[in-house]
């Protein structure tokens, strides 16, 4: 989707947030500003990739689920017991039949996004069993807070597609994916997100999506309305419910994120190429799964890539080893002629100086690679245990200076302005030319969260630190929340459906 020339700035304003701050610019529609950059040549990918067709074909896939692994033997696969030896003809076939750019719909048809390269879209931080603000500490993720972080990725723009931030752990697994999906279709407009914890979950929480939105079969089955991520269990593994959610979402023309975890050192090898090759190798498995059970099934390329910490065996973020993973992840993406998913993320404990520096580094990874999806982009902490507001506050400051770039800049006469070069006089200055009068409302980007002012206005201000103002932005935000107009309509209609099959003891996850 190509983007609008000129921004909005108009919209509501934290209370307590100093005059020109403003949450409402228009960051929807994205396209990356720069050519992809690399770290190996033409010839080491494509030895890469070779190798990992190597590891398929001679070292195999451990695949814990009868059903896939029946459908590599059909397609030719050498399947000893639960080992699955995958030739590069079927690897070949399945990234032939593999799309490169589809639509992920929203119920509101404006935030619905074009997922393919050159795309650049955002999701806040994912699967936090965790959450923390200032005020209420750190605590078990619970509903109250799910539902809170949903109204959050609502109210920006900057986030484009909902995540489970914070998982609400009170309420029992059986019924959580009820509670899930009626708080997305409440409180968002959104592309939606699905857990793939078996089928019977996945099958429920499709048919509130399709219930919620009004839709037919077809028009569920033949349009993306929701996505999932598959995460491998490295090395050389996929467990049952993740082969099962490749094959219920590729049968359902939903999208699968095949993703890969290869921390170097830990579950994969220490190098950045090694861990790179048998990344590459689970997820050319995955989308091959996805085709075998429906050919030209969305499907797309992931890479969550980083290093552990040698002394601890903790996983580090935004380290040069995970920028680098994410360039290489960019070039065998490229290769293969798929979109991408990367991520950033942080490993620090609170909303510091290091979470900061973590997270803008991978970030500056998603950009230069030119990953379509860049997860846990706002609100990661202790490397995914914990979901903090200020943090996600602060995180939007950077997000939102990014999309900056993506807007399109001029050098012609007018903006070049040789005549307000020639008014103003060696030594003097541009405050009050027509050029800058005519341009100085909307000239640069208004922060969030930063403060401008110098110390002495600063002080009288209350002397409040980023994590401090950040506070007050998002109590704001939820304060103003207002729901979608789909949101009543939607749970209208999923509200008999819900309470019959709690009713009937839900669904366990590997039901």
């Amino acid at each position: 989707m190509k983007q609008t020339g000129k921004r909005q700035r108009k919209g509501r304003r934290s209370k307590d947030a100093p005059k020109g701050r403003d949450m409402s610019q228009r960051y929807g529609h994205l396209r990356h500003p720069f050519s992809p950059q690399g770290i190996f040549s033409d010839d080491e990918v494509a030895n890469i990739h070779a190798t990992a067709l190597r590891v398929l074909q001679e070292l195999g896939i451990k695949i814990l689920l009868p059903e896939a692994r029946d459908l590599f033997s059909v397609a030719g696969a050498v399947v000893k017991d639960e080992m699955v030896h995958i030739g590069p003809e079927i690897i070949a076939s399945a990234l032939e039949a593999a799309p490169s750019s589809f639509v992920v719909n929203a119920a509101n048809p404006e935030r619905s996004l074009r997922y393919e390269p050159g795309a650049l879209i955002f999701k806040a931080g994912a699967g936090c069993p965790n959450a923390y603000d200032r005020e209420r500490g750190r605590r078990p993720g619970s509903l109250r807070d799910f539902e809170e972080t949903l109204k959050l990725c609502q109210s920006v723009d900057i986030i484009h597609g909902f995540s489970p931030c914070a998982e609400p752990q009170d309420v029992p697994i059986q019924f959580r994916h009820y509670d899930m999906m009626r708080a997305q279709l409440e409180f968002g407009d959104k592309p939606m997100f699905v857990y793939a914890r078996g089928r019977g979950q996945v099958e429920q929480s499709f048919e509130i999506i399709q219930m919620g939105l009004g839709l037919n079969d077809a028009q569920f089955r033949d349009n993306i309305w929701c996505t999932t991520v598959i995460n491998t269990n490295s090395p050389r593994m996929i467990d049952r419910p993740m082969a099962q959610g490749i094959i219920d979402f590729a049968r359902a023309g939903q999208l699968s994120i095949i993703t890969p975890f290869c921390l170097a050192g830990a579950m994969a090898p220490i190098t950045v190429a090694g861990a790179l090759t048998l990344q590459h190798a689970e997820a050319l498995a995955g989308i091959a799964l996805a085709q075998l059970a429906r050919p030209g099934a969305p499907v797309s390329y992931g890479g969550f890539g980083s290093n552990v910490d040698m002394k601890s065996g903790a996983p580090a973020f935004g380290t040069p080893e995970h920028v680098q993973m994410q360039l290489g992840s960019g070039q065998l993406a490229r290769h293969i002629g798929l979109p991408w998913r990367s991520a950033a993320g942080s490993a620090s404990n609170v909303a510091d100086m290091q979470s900061a520096g973590e997270n803008s580094m991978g970030l500056w990874g998603a950009m230069m690679s030119n990953a379509t999806l860049c997860v846990h982009a706002a609100g990661w902490l202790e490397g995914g245990l914990c979901f903090g507001y200020e943090k996600f506050i602060n995180d939007l400051e950077i997000l939102q200076s990014l999309a900056e770039l993506c807007q399109a800049s001029s050098a012609n006469k007018a903006e070049i302005g040789f005549d307000a070069l020639r008014e103003v006089e060696p030594g003097g200055h541009f405050f009050g030319t027509d050029h800058t009068m005519a341009r100085y409302k909307d000239a640069f980007y208004k922060p969030i969260v930063a403060d401008l002012q110098n110390f002495g206005n600063w002080t009288e201000s209350g002397a409040l630190s980023s994590t401090e103002r950040a506070t007050a932005i998002w109590k704001n935000l939820l304060a103003e929340f207002r729901p979608p107009a789909t949101g009543k309509a939607a749970m209208d209609r999923i509200a008999q459906y819900v309470r019959d099959n709690r009713q009937q003891g839900g669904v366990f996850p590997l039901d």
